[in-house]
């Protein structure tokens, strides 16, 4: 083999590790958006259960047997919370969500946590907080975890009505 032969060859030789390196770069990054999607479906569906798990209960402690017909009824905002010895399970309405917070590790892909937020707002700015009674809460539910490269946060005006 002549020297432009050998030339020849080590120039196909770099353009072939060349090329297998672009692919195998472009392998990663398309395994890691498959995985940040999945953690991110994974997350919005602990999410959206929590949300759908706290808006189907009542609106507040007072409204589990009975119509509140005054806003003096209410939870005042500093006791929103659950009632002692309630669990996940035994929450009766929205408030006992109120700094909610859990470790979820049931997954084997990642592990995630989700806490819960409820509040009393205004509904001309509804994720304010307001330090008064009203008939609208805004509920938040938030999902993070170190295998996921954002959190993921649900939020919802619930408002109490009644018919008569």
């Amino acid at each position: 083999m002549n020297t432009g032969q050998s030339m020849l060859t080590l120039g196909a030789i770099m353009l072939l590790s060349f090329l297998t390196l672009r692919i195998n770069s472009n392998l990663l990054i398309a395994q890691t958006s498959l995985h940040n999607a999945k953690f991110g479906l994974l997350a919005t569906s602990l999410a959206a259960s929590m949300m759908e798990r706290g808006s189907r209960l009542a609106f507040d402690e007072a409204s589990v047997d009975d119509a509140i017909t005054t806003l003096t009824q209410l939870t005042p905002p500093n006791s929103l919370g659950p009632e002692s010895g309630e669990t996940l399970n035994t929450f009766d309405d929205l408030d006992d969500f109120n700094n909610y917070d859990v470790t979820d590790s049931s997954m084997p892909s990642a592990i995630f946590r989700v806490r819960c937020k409820v509040f009393y707002i205004n509904p001309s700015a509804p994720s304010t907080p307001v330090n008064s009674k009203t008939y609208h809460k805004n509920f938040t539910v938030s999902v993070t975890s170190a295998s996921m490269e954002d959190s993921i946060s649900f939020s919802s005006v619930l408002s109490y009505w009644t018919f008569r």
